[in-house]
């Protein structure tokens, strides 16, 4: 059980047993507000915000969550905010088909990244990524950039990529990049997670195309939405399911593999269950040593 007398660690930040005692005291006198409200709130009082300055409301969600299953405090009931919908949808107007682009990269070059911005082109990006990906789509932890790309002219979205906050533990990658406890918490925020990679035509070499366009561009939009400079992008690849070949071939270096427990598995209850291969891709030159904090 979590209780207010010592210190609680969570998405790299230690919560002294002072602020835990105002979060419950937060949960407890403001009974009216949702779930998002109470975050908003805890981040405004402890200051927990992003180089840019923005909350971390979606983390601080997921601290409350994981407090009230420590039974350290009592959240209110999820609000429903629509009717439920089933799982199975299908393709709605406007949604690309798979099967109708020619098989030659060359035609349908030069690609075009799009950043999602737009509330319709967010529910575009959703409804694909839910209807064709096999994992479907969950909200991201944390920060997150989506994006859509598509072919020549704009004829049609051929696949999304999206990028979101990375896992604060992984051997493989901690190992390459060589840094403690106390470095891994300054320089995590210069890490970006490839949580979701679709492709939506059958073009040899597409993959690696797209995975290429939006890296490009890809460190001055999260520095513009969030006001730090990525330097090391990584990405999670089910080793049972896929080899990573687009990966490899846009240059992505293999550093080995997770033990399988997943981000959220502080128990140590799924080791072995989902082994997957780790990646990364630096995005500046001599990435490990920033990411160290020992400069240029």
């Amino acid at each position: 059980m979590i209780t207010a007398r010592k210190e609680y660690r969570f998405c790299g930040r230690e919560f002294t047993p002072e602020e835990l005692s105002l979060i419950r005291e937060v949960i407890q006198s403001c009974g009216g507000l949702s779930r998002t409200e109470l975050a908003s709130t805890i981040c405004e009082l402890l200051g927990w915000k992003r180089a840019n300055g923005g909350l971390k409301s979606p983390e601080c969600c997921d601290l409350l969550e994981r407090l009230e299953g420590g039974g350290f405090l009592t959240l209110p009931q999820k609000r429903e905010t629509r009717a439920r919908q089933p799982k199975k949808r299908i393709a709605s107007p406007g949604e690309p088909d798979p099967t109708k682009l020619p098989g030659d990269l060359k035609a349908i070059l030069p690609l075009e990244v799009e950043l999602v911005r737009s509330q319709a082109r967010r529910d575009l990006f959703k409804g694909l990524v839910e209807r064709y990906h096999y994992l479907g789509y969950v909200m991201p932890y944390g920060a997150r950039l989506q994006y859509l790309i598509q072919a020549a002219g704009g004829r049609q979205v051929v696949g999304c990529v999206q990028f979101s906050s990375p896992a604060w533990r992984m051997k493989a990658r901690d190992r390459w990049i060589g840094w403690d406890d106390a470095a891994r918490e300054r320089g995590l925020q210069h890490i970006v997670n490839n949580s979701r990679l679709l492709v939506l035509a059958r073009v040899r070499n597409l993959a690696s195309a797209l995975l290429a366009c939006v890296l490009r561009r890809l460190p001055a939009d999260w520095q513009e939405h969030y006001g730090v400079e990525p330097f090391l992008a990584e990405t999670l690849v089910d080793r049972e399911r896929f080899y990573g070949g687009c990966y490899r071939a846009a240059n992505w270096l293999v550093l080995g593999e997770t033990s399988g427990r997943g981000r959220m598995d502080r128990k140590h209850l799924r080791h072995g269950a989902r082994v997957k291969t780790v990646l990364v891709y630096p995005l500046v030159r001599d990435a490990a040593r920033r990411l160290k904090g020992q400069g240029r």
